[in-house]
């Protein structure tokens, strides 16, 4: 699956991602783009866009992008905090549909 990894999420992450084509914001040149305009920019050459950000869901119309968007909920956005959730999200990632949110919360 290709992932787009919001800015606030570790790049490092995508090491443990082995079996996706990741990208960052950051690598894309978006940078700073606001979410709206950003998830329609990852919709045209991503599956999912994984972020921290929980108000994402609540701030954009998920229905009218062709993108699923996972939002990771831990008590920090750093890696070792991250890290425990990515058998839940890989496990999430095979059923993703376009226009679908699914938060992967921390459940310590």
């Amino acid at each position: 699956m290709r992932l787009l990894l919001d800015e606030s999420v570790p790049a490092r992450l995508r090491r443990h991602l082995p079996n996706h084509e990741v990208r960052t914001v950051v690598e894309m040149g978006w940078s700073g783009v606001k979410n709206g305009k950003l998830l329609a920019l990852a919709a045209t050459s991503f599956e999912a866009f994984v972020t921290v950000d929980k108000n994402m869901p609540f701030q954009q119309n998920l229905q009218t992008l062709p993108i699923a968007l996972v939002v990771l909920d831990s008590m920090s956005n750093e890696l070792n905090a991250l890290l425990p959730l990515l058998g839940r999200l890989e496990a999430e990632l095979g059923a993703l549909e376009p226009k679908s949110c699914v938060v992967i919360r921390d459940e310590r």
